[in-house]
């Protein structure tokens, strides 16, 4: 899949999935990626072999669009990524801390997705990141789970408004992946800390998933690029569960 003259903005990308999608559509000729991410540190470090417009901001702030409107112009792919983790049982979740997680995962994709498509008069592709915690509840994720099921359904209505003008939506929505947003989560955290990151990574994919294993950040990223490709050119409203059977 060649990305020769594409234009594609990519969030959250200075990790995770996000760093691993920009180096995979890098790699596969893209002519120009707009990277955002709130880590200004990290962001500026990103060399690849393409033109780069390097932003730092929150996603979920309406006015850090309004100024990188005119680094959108032009461009015909987007990858709706940037996200937070965070677990709480809905009784001892304090409210500061859901809205913190929908600010981000969902505030945050609208924002992003509408400052796409309002970029992209002659059609494009975008893929959103989303979940199986969207998909699946497990005790402990409403927040987080909350945020990606909407997602999901947001990417389906803006399939629906994007197709008249060549505009396609998609969501990819994997479960486990080993990125430093596990981090965050003190279960994983505590766990990796008395037996190690890629023990923890192990432990929780045997008992979580068929497959028996977590996917790594460049699978995602090839799956992303698939949908965001000419190959998947009648694809779009669609969510590709990526998840070693984790919701079966």
């Amino acid at each position: 899949m060649s990305f020769a003259d594409r234009h594609i903005l990519v969030t959250g990308a200075a990790s995770g999935i996000g760093l691993a999608t920009a180096r995979h559509l890098a790699d596969a000729g893209v002519a120009r990626l707009v990277l955002v991410d709130r880590d200004a540190a990290a962001v500026a470090r990103i060399v690849l072999p393409c033109t780069l417009d390097l932003l730092p901001g929150d996603v979920a702030d309406e006015a850090f669009w309004d100024s990188a409107a005119p680094y959108l112009v032009g461009i015909d792919g987007a990858v709706v990524n940037a996200g937070v983790a965070g677990a709480g049982a809905i009784v001892d979740l304090d409210f500061s801390e859901w809205r913190r997680i929908l600010g981000v995962n969902l505030d945050g994709a609208f924002l992003t997705l509408r400052a796409a498509m309002r970029a992209m008069p002659g059609g494009g592709a975008i893929v959103a990141t989303a979940s199986a915690a969207g998909i699946k509840p497990e005790v402990g994720v409403a927040a987080y789970g909350a945020s990606k099921a909407a997602l999901i359904h947001l990417v389906k209505v803006a399939a629906r408004e994007g197709a008249a003008t060549g505009i396609r939506v998609n969501a990819i929505a994997p479960a486990g992946v080993e990125t430093p947003v596990w981090d965050a989560v003190p279960m994983f955290a505590d766990r990796a800390a008395a037996i190690g990151r890629d023990a923890a990574f192990a432990e929780l994919a045997a008992l979580a998933t068929p497959l028996g294993r977590y996917a790594k950040p460049e699978e995602i990223a090839a799956q992303i690029a698939f949908l965001l490709s000419d190959a998947a050119a009648l694809v779009t409203g669609a969510c590709l569960v990526s998840d070693g059977g984790y919701t079966l």
